[in-house]
């Protein structure tokens, strides 16, 4: 046996000779370490519960915030073209309007080309507030990142590589090309 072991063992049988008072004095010391540990214990415990419980909330509204986003993202989506829409909706009733004046029997064609031009300006207008602009490149240098040549033509009063005709415009969508422009092409006799 060890000595300390020696010692709890006679500190034991004083208790048991001399009363609780005896016990008191002999394992105090250990009462007391006993004590500060439980408290000790007790406040890493609480440390931790509330490190747990910060853990949970923020995880709560990390999931939170994915949902969140995720629904965000989906109405950008499902919605994104809603202002263009309402931008498009008068226009199209401008040629209904246009259609139906055609069919009465008293159709001015001076009225009616009135009408076609100021639904052109009209849909020019939505296009503009959406970003998408006019490709319309005539007399100038062909480039392949913007147009699309449908035929060369033999002129000797512009540069080679020159766009001498557009045959059909092309759009831009916040300077990205949504359609080319379709063109004629010089090119030297």
């Amino acid at each position: 046996m060890s000595e300390k072991e020696n010692m709890v063992d006679d500190a034991r049988d004083d208790l048991a000779e001399e009363g609780d008072e005896a016990a008191v004095e002999v394992t105090g010391g250990e009462q007391q370490d006993h004590a500060e540990l439980t408290a000790l214990l007790e406040d890493a415990r609480g440390k931790a519960d509330e490190h747990w419980d910060q853990v949970v909330r923020i995880q709560a509204e990390m999931d939170n915030l994915r949902k969140r986003s995720e629904r965000d993202l989906s109405n950008a989506h499902k919605f994104a073209l809603e202002r263009f829409a309402s931008e498009l909706l008068p226009v199209k009733d401008s040629l209904e309007m246009g259609l139906a004046a055609f069919a009465g029997e008293n159709a001015d064609p001076e009225k009616l080309k009135e009408g076609i031009e100021l639904t052109l300006q009209m849909l020019t207008t939505a296009m503009e507030k959406s970003a998408i602009t006019e490709v319309n490149p005539v007399n100038e240098s062909f480039d392949p990142d913007f147009h699309q040549a449908m035929s060369m033509q033999e002129r000797d009063d512009v540069p080679a590589n020159t766009v001498v005709t557009v045959v059909q415009k092309g759009y831009l969508l916040h300077d990205r090309l949504v359609r080319p422009a379709m063109v004629i092409v010089s090119k030297a006799p």
